[in-house]
């Protein structure tokens, strides 16, 4: 009873700080990079993690005190003796479930351990050394369970968030895919030749190999910030540019005057797997395929008033060094609330998308760049381009260039007028 008490108590404070967000299992599951079932088991008591990370994760998404914090680590404690305590007839500690399991055959070390320590008290080392030959059977067994057999076990063993799953030659073989781009000019999706000596060459499988991109993706670049702030540079004169559009018609009033987007790109990057099988999404590269002396013109700042906040992951790119890299950063979440920095590797599905937020800067070039987005499925991988519909992203400095906002001139009319009026 009083390991259950102490468990009890760790999983009511969890509860009590997801309540606070108000937000479902799942949402906030990826908030904090974590599986939604894994989630879900701590907060029921069901599980205790045997590492303290994911909990932190957790209390800091959730805005917990520094006391709720420091009551969180003790209880976390509590738990995780209490689970390793033996219990009645049990001469060994039951080992603590965490948030990643074993990526092996869900009948592998685990399985073996509790079978074993059940019978330990009761059995001599002679029976002993039998059962263990006929465990060996078992684990041989193992290794050739169908897939509905694995789908059963996966509740067992998990693969933690973000690991990527290499499944056992005997399933799927080895074979590797490399996929660039999206379905946009310039995709790309072929398989490499299987080895002829390897693994797989000795193993056949009835069960059908996976191919093409398993994910769907947008990326819009007529993000503005806060959805109202957001600068052009426009080769016109203030009485030839028409007032600033709405958010929503941004791309086609910019395409009309020829506007470049003035020391800022926002790029948001939706992307959602085409299946429920997951997808890691490993990491997010970004590429410059051209820098140059900025453009000449006038800045023209959209600012009108901003709207509600966005809930994606945010990466911040600067354009002007060597190696530009995309850098995740805190930022808020869909109620504007604040959200901690979530590095690379995320997991999608199609019924779990992540939207990727990126902010490119240039104070000094006109820049021409794209983003790379590396992810793997079933022991493939492959690489998707993020660019403006097969277009690079257009990003020039406005440093030095006169700049506009649309207000009221001295006479009460509204047109565009000098910023530092």
């Amino acid at each position: 009873m009083e390991t259950r008490n102490d468990v009890e108590a760790f999983a009511a404070l969890l509860r009590q700080l997801k309540d606070r967000t108000d937000r479902s299992y799942g949402s906030l599951a990826r908030r904090v990079n974590m599986n939604t079932s894994t989630l879900h088991r701590y907060c029921a008591g069901e599980a205790v993690p045997q590492d303290f990370a994911p909990v932190e994760r957790l209390a800091a998404f959730c805005a917990a005190t520094p006391e709720e914090r420091l009551e969180l680590h003790r209880l976390w404690l509590l738990a995780v003796a209490a689970r390793q305590r033996p219990r009645a007839g049990e001469g060994a500690a039951e080992p603590t479930e965490t948030e990643e399991a074993p990526a092996s055959s869900p009948d592998g070390p685990v399985v073996r351990a509790s079978w074993y320590r059940r019978r330990r008290t009761l059995l001599g080392a002679a029976v002993a050394t039998v059962l263990l030959v006929t465990l060996g059977s078992l684990s041989a067994l193992s290794a050739d369970r169908s897939p509905d057999d694995s789908a059963q076990a996966s509740g067992r063993s998990r693969t933690g968030a973000g690991a990527s799953h290499h499944p056992s030659a005997s399933a799927t073989g080895h074979s590797h895919t490399r996929s660039s781009a999206s379905p946009s000019p310039g995709v790309r999706d072929s398989a490499s030749p299987r080895p002829k000596n390897g693994p797989s060459a000795a193993a056949k499988s009835d069960a059908p190999v996976a191919t093409g991109v398993p994910l769907a993706w947008t990326a819009d670049s007529q993000v503005w910030d806060g959805g109202c702030a957001h600068d052009y540079v426009i080769d016109k004169e203030p009485d030839q540019v028409p007032p600033p559009p709405v958010p929503q018609d941004a791309a086609a009033w910019a395409a009309t005057q020829g506007a470049v987007h003035g020391r800022q790109t926002m790029v948001q990057v939706s992307v959602q797997g085409k299946s429920s099988t997951a997808v890691v999404l490993e990491a997010l590269r970004v590429r410059i395929v051209s820098r140059g002396t900025p453009l000449k013109g006038t800045t023209y700042d959209m600012a009108q008033g901003c709207g509600g906040g966005l809930g994606p992951r945010y990466f911040d790119v600067n354009l002007d060094i060597n190696r530009p890299i995309a850098r995740a950063v805190s930022g808020a979440d869909d109620r504007g609330n604040p959200a901690p920095a979530v590095r690379f590797p995320y997991r999608v599905s199609a019924q779990d998308p992540e939207v990727l937020l990126v902010t490119a800067t240039t104070e000094t070039y006109d820049c021409n760049w794209y983003l790379e987005l590396d992810w793997s499925s079933q022991g493939r991988t492959g690489t998707l381009r993020i660019d403006d519909h097969g277009r690079p992203f257009h990003t020039s400095s406005i440093k030095g260039l006169p700049r506009y906002w649309y207000g009221t001139n001295g006479h009460g009319v509204r047109q565009w007028v000098p910023a530092d009026e």
